[in-house]
């Protein structure tokens, strides 16, 4: 039966996985979620019989492990995964410290690698499971000025996720990456959304990017997370899931943007970047 399905979510104590959590948890389902603090966790939840509350340092392997152990012992089970802890990261490139740019990258991409590589044996014994990446829009399309490093991160979730799919297909294991656009989530607050310690005047794009996204996007996403959430739950359920689930008109918009801009350039420039094999001899 669906709802005795066993969820693990990182990232859940806002946002888009707390939507979630709460709205399986009212399904029925199986939940154990995690949180870097758990009081703040069970405070956004509430308490719940077939609801797992974890503490946990994405970017500790002992303690993702830990985490994974106590749910099998809790549930006998692990059935879909979502990576969806991370933050967002506004700077021009050359703004943002080496510092700035790896913490980035050891959250949204190595906390989810953490979490795979620790789940997966559970779902190779089961030979079953489903792993569901929360990438980005900007994961697709690096478009956005002031977004290199964290376009860098989502676009690396959407490659290990394509490599993943294809390692674990004949095992019995699903893997889906999720390309949101703009949602109504706390994303842009400050909590969620870190800034250069140095910032440089002379890239106005970026700072024009910047006053937008704290000052005019920010909870005016046209993006409903509730129906986000309940497409995640359906491609959950789905024997054939998408590998690229793009949620909302605008990631549709530049994604078909993205795609066509690759096939402009490809078309363009075929001809040359074409005949560079060698040439055969007494061909």
């Amino acid at each position: 039966m669906e709802n005795q399905k066993v969820w693990f979510v990182t990232g859940a104590s806002k946002g888009l996985g707390l939507i979630l959590v709460k709205t399986l948890l009212n399904n029925g389902v199986n939940v154990a979620a995690t949180s870097r603090n758990l009081n703040d966790l069970i405070k956004a939840v509430g308490e719940h019989e077939n609801f797992l509350p974890l503490s946990v340092d994405l970017i500790n392997e002992n303690s993702v492990e830990t985490a994974v152990s106590q749910t099998i012992s809790k549930f006998g089970q692990v059935d879909v995964v979502v990576n969806n802890a991370g933050y967002g990261m506004l700077g021009a490139l050359e703004e943002l410290s080496d510092k700035e740019s790896r913490e980035n990258f050891d959250v949204n991409v190595f906390g989810s690698l953490n979490v795979i590589r620790k789940v997966l044996p559970q779902l190779r014994k089961q030979q079953s499971g489903h792993i569901f990446n929360i990438s980005s829009i900007g994961g697709f399309s690096g478009n956005f000025p002031g977004f290199g490093i964290y376009c860098a991160t989502k676009f690396a979730v959407v490659g290990f996720t394509e490599s993943l799919a294809a390692e674990v297909k004949s095992l019995g294991i699903k893997a889906t990456v999720v390309e949101p656009g703009y949602f109504r989530t706390a994303f842009l607050t400050e909590g969620s959304l870190a800034v250069p310690g140095s910032p440089i005047d002379a890239y106005k794009e970026v700072r024009e990017s910047q006053a937008a996204h704290q000052n005019d996007i920010n909870n005016q996403q046209p993006g409903d997370p509730a129906k986000a959430v309940e497409v995640i739950i359906e491609a959950s359920k789905s024997e054939n899931p998408p590998l690229h689930l793009f949620l909302g008109p605008d990631a549709y918009q530049v994604a078909d943007a993205k795609i066509a801009d690759v096939q402009r350039d490809m078309a363009n420039w075929k001809y040359l970047a074409t005949a560079t094999n060698f040439e055969e001899v007494g061909a």
